[in-house]
């Protein structure tokens, strides 16, 4: 490891279990981030700070201005700019060591495999569950680990998803919930994708237990966090269709 590397991430290379090993893990891993919004905004600054060396962004929308209150890669200057792009301008200048793939493109069936294939991990930082279940159909296909968050006002969900060791995402929401435009604080959106980030980095470096088989909540009203113990839909479609051995 060069000296640069071990001056940057020196902090986290003392934590118990990190060390240059697991900065070096980073260093070779690839992640998918599905969204450079609010959620992908707060995740993709996290991962490219900590030194994951390469980050693949997918986001078919531009930078809006009602956008600002909670998407950090952007700002004013990038109204008009595609997500994206704006996201891949911010993190190469932030941390140029690492590798930065923006796609801007809808993230369909037919497009999955392409935007993902041969990741790491993939990180949902979506805001409809149309395209969530598109992820973890590829997911589950690829026996590839799907971290799953949602935001609503001041309140938060994350979970660590991957069959056959968890209930994949359409276990858990057997149906797709109705598209909405939700009240978001940028602060929640903070929060939920920090421990999105920190799920992400525990998972790459090996250092600890994840939330398999947990959805972690978090009311932000009376600042509670609780967790739901996750069960396997017998009946769950990709269950029958991907996973069949199960």
């Amino acid at each position: 490891m060069q000296a640069y590397d071990l001056e940057r991430y020196k902090r986290q290379i003392a934590l118990e279990n990190w060390g240059e090993q697991g900065q070096a893990k980073l260093a070779a891993a690839s992640v998918f981030i599905a969204g450079a919004g609010g959620l992908g905004s707060v995740v993709a600054f996290y991962l490219a700070s900590a030194g994951v060396g390469t980050l693949r962004i997918a986001d078919r929308d531009r930078v809006e201005l009602s956008n600002l209150n909670r998407q950090t890669l952007h700002n004013d200057a990038r109204i008009g700019v595609p997500k994206a792009e704006s996201a891949l301008q911010t993190l190469t200048a932030f941390n140029s060591s690492i590798n930065v793939i923006a796609s801007v493109v809808e993230i369909t069936a037919g497009n999955i495999d392409a935007l993902a294939s041969g990741v790491d991990l993939v990180i949902d930082c979506l805001d409809n569950f149309e395209t969530r279940f598109i992820l973890n159909e590829f997911c589950c296909r690829q026996n590839i680990p799907l971290i799953h968050a949602g935001v609503w006002g001041i309140s938060g969900q994350v979970t660590f998803i991957h069959p056959p060791q968890t209930p994949c995402l359409r276990c858990i929401f057997p149906r797709s919930l109705p598209k909405s435009s939700p009240p978001v604080v940028g602060a929640s959106v903070g929060i939920i994708g920090s421990i999105q980030a920190l799920e992400a980095l525990k998972y790459l470096t090996g250092i600890g237990p994840s939330l398999k088989g947990r959805m972690l909540s978090f009311d932000g009203s009376d600042m509670s966090i609780s967790h739901l113990k996750l069960t396997r839909n017998n009946n769950c479609p990709v269950r029958k269709q991907i996973q069949p051995q199960q």
